[in-house]
């Protein structure tokens, strides 16, 4: 059987074995990803498989690369990584990333022996505790008014900058009148 063949025959079996699966994910039709453990629990990762276009008669690409893993130690993504390739050895020439998946799965523990419960984040250094020299602040420019408009406004505001007294008053006889033949047209309709 040629490679490609065993490989579509792989990805349908995978399909329907992980369906229900949320820890299985097919990235494309050459990657999938599968997490070990419970989300946000130090012990618990994220490795990917990508196949070869010689696969399975040469062994799948492993990683451990994604962002969930950035709590994962390094020496430990090493490990698990050189583990993980040990197991695809042993199986060249047949489908291997069930077993794969499986292997890993039993063996979560022994994989993340070297892992902490807790993980040292590194120090977030804040703007107060740089040692840089301060950065002289750009002045803005002020909008440029033409003659025009400095006009129009001295005539809305007056030469003291303020509004009238009573700019924004309303003469409630007007408004009252107005009103009234709104509810006028209202009953004519």
């Amino acid at each position: 059987m040629a490679a490609n063949e065993q490989q579509e025959e792989e990805r349908e079996v995978l399909a329907s074995i992980f369906e229900d699966d949320t820890a299985f994910k097919q990235i494309s039709e050459t990657c999938y990803q599968y997490k070990i453990g419970e989300d946000g629990h130090p012990k618990s990762f994220l490795f990917e498989i990508v196949w070869t276009s010689e696969y399975p008669e040469k062994a799948p690409e492993i990683n451990l690369n994604a962002f969930y893993n950035n709590h994962v130690l390094s020496p430990v993504k090493e490990s698990i990584v050189d583990q993980l390739k040990e197991q695809c050895e042993i199986m060249l020439g047949d489908a291997m990333v069930f077993t794969i998946i499986d292997w890993a799965k039993e063996n979560h523990e022994q994989l993340m022996a070297e892992q902490p419960l807790q993980v040292v984040s590194p120090k977030i250094v804040t703007d107060t505790e740089k040692t840089e020299a301060p950065v002289a602040k750009v002045k803005e420019k002020k909008e440029q008014l033409s003659k025009a408009q400095k006009r129009k406004m001295a005539d809305r505001v007056g030469v003291t900058g303020e509004r009238p007294r009573g700019w924004n008053w309303v003469d409630p006889i007007k408004h009252l009148s107005q009103t009234g033949r709104a509810h006028e047209r209202e009953d004519a309709t």
